[in-house]
């Protein structure tokens, strides 16, 4: 019993290899690699100017353009005259920071220059690193792969820092954030851990399904863990998208009638002169798009020409468009009494402008027009009102960053998903013991791809594209 015991728990510390050659925590194999360097606060002129390196020749860089040549305490701020290697020429008093790996952010020795941020500064530092014996450019997003190659970072945390990067938004910042702490990943391997487990208890039934001191209800066990795992991919599955929404903006179309407002309501919410306003009807002639922080999340407003038969081609090209944008109204209000309850459906507002031309009393009854909101876009009247309404309609349908499970924040994630679903639905339908466990460990290895286990090297390659150089 024992012997045979043994031989699972060796099975089971396979059961990674079968499916990637990464370990657990995602980490590639970093193997020898050179000390590269580069400009990591972003270009142009400022007070300060970040220059790190990472590589094992970071502490003999440091040595070599700093007087004193010691290396400083670490993890300290240290002020530091630089000087070139080659000519001993000065080129900054900075502050210098040694980082010894494995206790910094790519788990290597890693150093930081922050020097004065004037272009001569920047680049005679650079040139200097670049004189140094093992030293070479940065690649593009090369220190996080590093990191990620190291262990520091799943995948998951790796998309959540390149999102919080490129963030523009309250709740793209707040999401990002989530995703780089890690909420997703360990999500993803508590399944995975999940999966383990039941795959452990499939593959002892089948070596040992006939032995006395065998549990009870071991299969029975299986079963009820790979059905509480199906509720809780399925209930992430269902959101509709909103992750990747909020991570690409939602898109927000204004229409209506000509000399509605429109290209008023869209300055409005933009803050900007983006559309033209005039009181000619049809001055709006195309669908004009501009990207705008509304209520703390990301949209794509699109200012639309009047839906009226246009006076002219352009015109009327430009209505054509407009209605192609907004195929959802055949009218202004139809649909609005009869939206999808399942909310796949678009979601219209109704918003009702000019309100400075109601009398004072305000208007009168009005039995058959739908819920509205009143807004006046001369005097600002209603526009706190119509914000409210558009932050609760756009966390519907982005999610709310703040409160609930992560987000699914790009098709990669719904991807492996919905291959674990479907892996487990083969579980449930197979009679056949082996073909069960063999279906456990395509569940398993969808989750751990997720996270970064077993990923090729052209998807890690799209993902660390998405950083700038010194990063």
């Amino acid at each position: 019993m024992w012997r045979g015991l043994w031989s699972l728990a060796a099975r089971a510390a396979h059961w990674p290899h079968r499916l990637c050659t990464r370990q657990s925590s995602g980490a590639l194999d970093p193997g020898p690699a050179a000390t590269i360097f580069a400009l990591s606060s972003g270009q142009g002129r400022c007070g300060i100017a970040v220059i790190r390196t990472s590589g094992p020749a970071s502490g003999h860089a440091l040595r070599s353009l700093t007087e004193p040549r010691n290396l400083p305490p670490a993890r300290k701020a240290s002020l530091r005259l630089l000087s070139d290697p080659r000519s001993g020429e000065p080129l900054d008093r900075a502050l210098v920071l040694w980082f010894p790996g494995p206790q910094s952010f790519t788990g290597e020795d890693c150093v930081e220059f922050h020097v004065h941020g004037g272009p001569a500064v920047v680049s005679g530092v650079l040139e200097a690193l670049g004189s140094v014996p093992g030293l070479r450019p940065a690649e593009a997003g090369e220190f996080t792969k590093r990191a990620f190659a190291h262990g520091k970072l799943s995948l998951t945390e790796v998309e959540g820092l390149a999102d919080l990067i490129h963030a523009e938004t309250e709740s793209q910042r707040r999401q990002a954030l989530r995703q780089l702490d890690g909420e997703l990943g360990h999500l993803c391997r508590s399944w995975a851990e999940t999966l383990t487990k039941a795959l452990a208890h499939v593959e002892a039934y089948i070596d040992f399904g006939e032995d006395d001191n065998l549990e009870e209800g071991v299969l029975e066990q299986a079963d009820k863990e790979v059905r509480k795992l199906e509720v809780a991919l399925d209930a992430h599955l269902r959101d509709a998208r909103r992750g990747q929404r909020l991570r690409s903006g939602a898109h927000v179309v204004v229409t209506g009638p000509p000399n509605a407002g429109k290209s008023s309501l869209v300055n409005l919410l933009s803050q900007k002169p983006v559309s033209i306003v005039s009181p000619e009807p049809g001055t709006t002639r195309d669908v004009l798009e501009t990207p705008v922080d509304l209520a703390g999340f990301p949209v794509l407003l699109s200012d639309t020409a009047g839906l009226r038969e246009g006076v002219g081609p352009v015109e009327q090209e430009g209505v054509r468009r407009a209605r192609k944008s907004c195929n959802f109204l055949d009218t202004v209000v139809a649909p609005l009494g009869t939206r999808n309850p399942s909310g796949s459906s678009p979601r219209l507002l109704l918003v009702l402008n000019k309100s400075d031309l109601l009398p004072p009393e305000g208007p009168g009854p009005c039995p058959d027009l739908p819920p509205h909101l009143l807004l006046s876009c001369l005097t600002g009247a209603g526009l706190h009102g119509l914000l409210e309404v558009l932050k609760k309609e756009l966390a519907a349908v982005c999610g709310d960053p703040s409160t609930g499970p992560p987000l699914l924040t790009r098709a990669r994630h719904q991807h492996h998903l919905q291959g674990c679903l479907d892996a487990l639905g083969h579980y449930k339908q197979t009679k056949d013991l082996a073909l069960a466990a063999e279906a456990l460990r395509v569940a398993w290895g969808h989750l751990t791809r997720l996270t970064g286990g077993g990923g090729t090297e052209e998807i890690l390659d799209i993902i660390f594209q998405d950083f700038c150089v010194g990063k």
